[in-house]
């Protein structure tokens, strides 16, 4: 018997209808740019070619959905046997969370009708960091998928095709932890790359590194944070002991980030530029004083066995990723030549659509398929 079961209950409630008309609404915005181009809703341009569907849909959202990767480190590579009641809702969230931002980068290309050819080794440019993430983020979605899919087979009572593929599991759990490794600390290469393009507050040879520790603890922070929220809203005990001591897991990664973090600016002699005024001064800010508090909250034992804590914490560790990553690709890049950007409101209606979709379907699958562990009925 499944260790996970559908919790049920009904589908079409009025937040459920509001959310479908957020991804109606961004609908019709991607149909306006693929009809019209890019310029006819988004306010990118020659200085700024990425903008926040690259940013928040890509970047971020890929980060959002690290909770597979983070627990399948801790789970199979670590041992951690513990955390695997948490496994599957952590790759449901990591399956929505990169199919998503892989549909977002089509919504962004300018001739998007060409992505085919990434795939076709002929055009392949193996130097192409960029072509290294593209690459890995459509090889993990299909892992994900396949990791995923024994929720599938459970549902429709597929046993043989369960049996097929947890036959070879573990070669798709090892690219599942492979395939973020690289294309997460790409991510932050990427920057790297910008040269003095990006300022010192973000540039930095850590980079790489940087992302992907505050990858992990985003990846540790969603599925704490969307456990405590199904909790709430399907009015399911929380399962609190294990819970804190992933919060725990989570405390030692944001205390590693920001000993490297502060460590490589103080020793390169910029954490001055902080105060030179400014919205990259506010911004940088902003960022460390939400991981710093994603600490503090974190900090205690104690502190870690209560639902406010919980939450608190996870929402601070994923807004302060979310900041960095946002400061590393829009505030501190400075492209020269008087271009500037800010996102028209189709590109943000589009962003929201996105996210909206993202909870339709995590409401759909939590309610039809058997994603969340099974209550032991007293």
């Amino acid at each position: 018997m499944s260790t996970h079961e559908p919790i049920g209950g009904r589908l079409f409630t009025k937040p459920f209808a509001l959310l479908l008309v957020l991804v109606a609404v961004a609908l019709v915005l991607m149909a306006q740019r693929f009809m019209g181009g890019l310029g006819a809703v988004a306010n990118i341009n020659d200085g700024y070619p990425w903008g926040i569907w690259v940013t928040v849909d890509v970047v971020v959202g890929t980060a959002f959905g690290c909770g597979g990767f983070a627990m399948a480190l801790l789970v199979y590579i670590l041992n951690k046997g513990e955390y695997h009641p948490l496994m599957r809702p952590a790759l449901l969230a990591g399956l929505f969370g990169y199919t998503l931002g892989g549909m977002a980068v089509i919504v962004d290309l300018g001739r998007w009708w060409q992505v085919y050819n990434i795939f076709l080794p002929w055009h392949a440019q193996p130097n192409s960091v960029m072509f290294e993430v593209a690459l890995c983020v459509a090889a993990y979605i299909v892992v994900l998928w396949i990791e995923f899919s024994p929720a599938f087979f459970e549902k429709f009572q597929a046993e043989g095709l369960k049996k097929t593929v947890k036959g070879f599991m573990f070669l798709v759990i090892a690219l599942g932890v492979l395939l973020p490794t690289m294309h997460q600390s790409s991510l932050g290469t990427m920057l790297v790359i910008l040269g003095h393009q990006l300022s010192p507050l973000w540039q930095t040879p850590l980079l790489p590194l940087l992302f992907l520790i505050s990858a992990l603890g985003m990846g540790y922070a969603i599925v704490v944070f969307e456990a405590v929220l199904a909790s709430l809203a399907f009015k399911r005990p929380l399962e609190t002991d294990i819970l804190a001591r992933l919060s725990g897991v989570m405390y030692g990664v944001i205390l590693a980030y920001l000993a490297l973090r502060f460590g490589d600016l103080i020793l390169r002699g910029a954490l001055g530029v902080m105060f030179q005024g400014g919205a990259k001064g506010i911004m940088f800010a902003i960022e460390n004083l939400l991981f710093v508090a994603a600490a503090l909250v974190l900090a205690s034992p104690t502190a870690r066995r209560t639902p406010r804590n919980l939450f608190l914490g996870a929402l601070a560790m994923l807004l302060a990723g979310t900041v960095y990553r946002i400061d590393g690709y829009l505030v501190g890049y400075e492209t020269g030549g008087g271009w500037t950007y800010f996102p028209s409101v189709p590109e943000l209606l589009v962003t929201l659509g996105i996210f909206a979709l993202e909870v339709v379907l995590y409401l759909i699958f939590v309610k039809k398929l058997p994603v969340l562990h099974r209550l032991h009925k007293a």
